[in-house]
């Protein structure tokens, strides 16, 4: 049996789509249809105007860095063992925000507005630097 993961919501019938595309290393965002504007956590409905008229849509994966903190401590499985990391928020090329992590980044290199791209650890979305 396999041992329940604390990292990741369980699934449901409305988030399922997002979290099989993870796996596949795929970004999946909502997208208003009556508005036009994408956000992020998936919703069953627009954060902006409250329509219902929302889908699916691939991200590009492409983000920049709006901020971060370097976490040293957490006692929470199965954080604790990947402490020191930096838990960031970062700006969708879409243009939702996102929490998420910063991985192969040294901290000292690390600075706002830098430009980012997702990559995937066991099926969640995480963000490294692309260089430029």
């Amino acid at each position: 049996m396999e041992a329940a993961r604390h990292d990741v919501p369980e699934p449901d019938a409305f988030t399922r789509p997002y979290w099989e595309a993870a796996a596949r290393g795929r970004l999946l965002i909502r997208r208003c249809g009556a508005c036009g504007r994408a956000h992020h956590y998936p919703r069953e409905f627009c954060p902006h105007c409250w329509s219902e008229d929302v889908g699916w849509e691939e991200a590009s994966g492409r983000a920049a860095l709006y901020t971060w903190s370097a976490v040293h401590r957490n006692d929470l499985p199965p954080f604790t063992a990947r402490t020191p990391y930096l838990a960031a928020v970062v700006d969708l090329a879409e243009g939702p925000r996102m929490m998420t992590e910063l991985v192969g980044c040294p901290e000292d290199a690390v600075r706002a507005g830098m430009p980012l791209e997702v990559t995937f650890r066991d099926g969640v979305p995480v963000f490294t630097s692309t260089g430029r």
